[in-house]
Order: C-alpha cells, then sequence, then structure tokens
C-alpha cells in the first residue's frame, strides 16, 4: 500500500546507540542530556535563538496561548488542521475566521483587520503546507492594534522565508515532529521565540511551573519531550539534506505531470526556500476530487483530503462564511510524497489522476 506519508526511519543500530546514553544513565525523560542536545543540534541547524522541545506538536500552540495571557478572541484561519483552533478553544478564547488566500492557502491579511475589536487579542495564523503568510502585513496589523501574534508552523521545519527561519516570525512559533513530517521525533514538538522574557515563561509552563525542584514560577502543564523521543530526532539530522532532496525530485516530477492541466497546485511565497513538506493538488471540484480518489485506493493508493472541512464549520464554534475555504477544503487532496516513494509507484499515481481528469 502507498500512503499519503511514510516515516522516515533512520538504521535501527544508529538510533539505538544513541537511545544506549540515556538507558546507561536510566534517565528517560525531564529534561535529560538527548533533549538538550537535539534543542542544541537543531539552534544550530535551523539557525534560531531558541528552541524548546516538546512531547507533541499540540501543547505548544497552548502553552503559547497560556505564556501570552491571551483572552477573548484570537484571529485565525479556517484552513489548517484542527489543532489550531481546538487549541484556541481549550484555552477559553474564541476562534475568529478570517478567510484564506486562494492561491497561497494562508490567512488572507487583507481581511485581517475588518474583524478586529475591542475582545481581539491576538493573530494565530497558518504557514499552510510549509507555505509562509504574508508575515510583514501581519506584523504591521499586530503592531497597529497592539496584538500578539502566534504561528501554526506545524509544516515548516527547514522553510526560510527571506533568508531566515520562518520560526523567528511571530511572537511564538511551533512546529510538530510528529513521525509523519520530514523530520520527525516518533512523536514531538516544539515552541521557538526570540524574546527571552517569553521564552522562560514557555519553559515553566511546559514543565508543571517548576522553579528549580522546589519552587514555582506559575502553572504548568508537562509538555516535556522524553529521551527515546529525542533519540529519534538525533538519529534523523544527518539525514535531512537527502530528505529535503528526495522530495523536491517528487515535486517536481508531480510539477511537470500536471502543468498543463487544469489541476491547482501550492504557490509558493515569492523569496521563500520551500521544504516540500507535502504536496496538495486542488480538482474542479468535489466530484472529481472523489472520483480520482476511488480511483487511487482501488490500487491501495491512499492520498489524504487535508485539509477537511474547513475548521469554520466545526460544530462546536460559531460557524461563519468563509467561501474561499470552504470550497478549497472540498476540493484539495494531498498526493503521496516521501522519500523512499518509488519512481514507478510515483508515475502510476500520476497516470491515474491524469485518466481520471
Amino acid at each position: 500500500m502507498i500512503h499519503v506519508t511514510k516515516t522516515f526511519l533512520p538504521p535501527q543500530a544508529e538510533y539505538q546507540s544513541i537511545l544506549k546514553r540515556a538507558w546507561d544513565t536510566g534517565w528517560m525523560t525531564n529534561r535529560g542530556v538527548l533533549v538538550q542536545e537535539l534543542e542544541a543540534s537543531l539552534k544550530a541547524y535551523l539557525n534560531v535563538p531558541n528552541v524548546l522541545a516538546m512531547t507533541n506538536g499540540t501543547l505548544p500552540l497552548q502553552i503559547a496561548i497560556k505564556a501570552l495571557n491571551l483572552t477573548g478572541d484570537i484571529i485565525t484561519t479556517p484552513f489548517s488542521y484542527v489543532a489550531t483552533t481546538s487549541s484556541i478553544v481549550w484555552e477559553g478564547c474564541t476562534p475568529v475566521f478570517v478567510d484564506i488566500h486562494p492561491e497561497y492557502l494562508t490567512i488572507d491579511e487583507t481581511k485581517i483587520e475588518a474583524v478586529i475589536t475591542s475582545r481581539t487579542s491576538a493573530i494565530l495564523a497558518t504557514h499552510v503546507f510549509g507555505n509562509p503568510c504574508h508575515v510583514e502585513a501581519i506584523e504591521d496589523i499586530a503592531r497597529k492594534h497592539n496584538l500578539k501574534v502566534i504561528y501554526d508552523a506545524a509544516h515548516c521545519f527547514g522553510v526560510t522565508y527571506k533568508g531566515k527561519s520562518l520560526f523567528n516570525y511571530g511572537d511564538v512559533s511551533t512546529c510538530s515532529f510528529h513521525a509523519t513530517k520530514l523530520f520527525h521525533t516518533g512523536e514531538g514538538g516544539a515552541v521557538f521565540c526570540n524574546n527571552t522574557e517569553l521564552n522562560n515563561r514557555l519553559f515553566y509552563h511546559h514543565n508543571f511551573g517548576h522553579e528549580g525542584n522546589e519552587a514555582f514560577q506559575g502553572i504548568g502543564i508537562n509538555a516535556k519531550m522524553s529521551e527515546p523521543q529525542a533519540a529519534m530526532g538525533l538519529a534523523v539530522i544527518p539525514y535531512l539534506e537527502s530528505i529535503l532532496e528526495k522530495r523536491h525530485t517528487l515535486v517536481s516530477k508531480y510539477l511537470e505531470a500536471f502543468k498543463n492541466t487544469y489541476i491547482q497546485t501550492l504557490e509558493i511565497r515569492p523569496e521563500t526556500q520551500w521544504n516540500a513538506s507535502y504536496y496538495p493538488v486542488i480538482f474542479k471540484n468535489q466530484a472529481q476530487l472523489l472520483s480520482v480518489k476511488q480511483a487511487l485506493e482501488a490500487q491501495d493508493i491512499f492520498p489524504r483530503r487535508y485539509f477537511y472541512p474547513s475548521l469554520n464549520t466545526l460544530p462546536y464554534i460559531e460557524s461563519v462564511s468563509c467561501p474561499v475555504s470552504e470550497s478549497v477544503a472540498e476540493r484539495v487532496m494531498c498526493l503521496p510524497l516521501y522519500p523512499d516513494l518509488e519512481k514507478a509507484s510515483q508515475e502510476q499515481i500520476i497516470s491515474i489522476i491524469l485518466e481520471h481528469i
């Protein structure tokens, strides 16, 4: 079977060799040497001032909302994974949806100011499929209205915009290190913050609020990454350049195959060095998508409808109209993309799609 993604697994002996260092000490969690080493390695690789590793990619969003003391309304995108919206609701705030750009698929920055009220405390936007939001416009709006900015950068590992890591934008950026991502720790995530004081707050929030062994700086939860997770990340890092190269080769083949069809592909924002994290295609209508999906699945090929449904239609929020997001969500599907996807398999995928459009 061919799935939309496949976990990259480094040689097992290499993973075990790294994990043995924690095994020999008996220190499996609570910010051991491997977690600290992973954070240092990621700081160097990504060229960012701070990295705080966590046990998954959702808790960083929730902790960011808590650390920024956000209340009331948070402006956000309807086109993202559900965690973007559920984190806002979970932390007692109200998501206010702004529709998306029809080509970049990120929040439409030109529509943000129209929904700002006295209740608005922040903007939480997603760099969709690793494609940057219009960060300059969002920063200008945030400064003008005294708002905080959080970026859900779950797909953005290795992406640079205007020469620097996409994680360097906003008050806080978060990332997922889930097994399906191009860099992963099995399950995991991280938070990125350039402000030292805020970074310290994020740190104690992710560790029960501890300040040393016997004092507490404030409220916190347990979001710490474990040593086995960190060991996986350390084992994957040496393969990152090869992973990225192979993914870009596959993307190039998809692009060439669909360039003279009506299929819409993702428009990458200028001055972006993209990471080929996903390969979304947008069909003319939902019926066409479902026809192609059925044809692929009949051959044991399983793409995925990222992101469906549009989050403004979730049952636990007040529904508002976001026509672009709703339309795209009905018509978009991500095709299989991972380093060891075989050439013949990709050609089969392409052939099936071309036959059914």
